[in-house]
């Protein structure tokens, strides 16, 4: 069966419904099994180990694209944060473009990109202005480290 559907960045899986989902592509940049600080067993096991900013596939190659990136800067090496999250270097901006762009590029026209971002650290207007498009639609900005969930379609003029 042909993948429609990839996760640039799948971590644990944490917000899908299904993680095994036989349409969706899974693609972390590590693999990790350990334990949180509460005790809970925490696994990334990516289909395909790659990073978001070179990610192995064709130009249109998937319909509709997942791009839940790291969200933080600081975050101690060994942090519960940094093994659940991951952590962005201290010059995201260019690293998070590029990410983007790259998901931009494996999305096929017409195709749908859901950009999913926690403010803790870094507001989504800074990320907006980082990658350079504007959402179609989605949550409005907010305060207090709120998750936010951005839509944009690949409609070029």
């Amino acid at each position: 069966m042909e993948k429609s559907i990839l996760d640039a960045c799948c971590g644990g899986r944490m917000f899908w419904f299904d993680k095994e989902n036989p349409h969706a592509l899974f693609v972390d940049n590590r693999e990790f099994e350990g334990e949180l600080c509460d005790g809970r067993t925490f696994e990334v096991k990516p289909d395909i180990i790659a990073d978001f900013t070179a990610l192995p596939f064709d130009d249109e190659s998937f319909w509709h694209v997942v791009f839940d990136p790291p969200h933080v800067t600081n975050a101690g090496e060994k942090s519960w944060m940094a093994k659940k999250y991951g952590c962005l270097p201290k010059k995201w901006q260019p690293y998070v473009k590029a990410g983007f762009d790259e998901c931009w590029r494996v999305l096929k026209p017409h195709g749908t990109l859901i950009f999913k971002w926690n403010q803790r650290q870094i507001t989504a207007g800074n990320v907006i202005k980082a990658v350079g498009r504007q959402p179609l639609y989605g949550q409005k900005e907010r305060k207090n480290g709120n998750t936010l969930w951005l839509a944009f379609v690949k409609i070029e003029h």
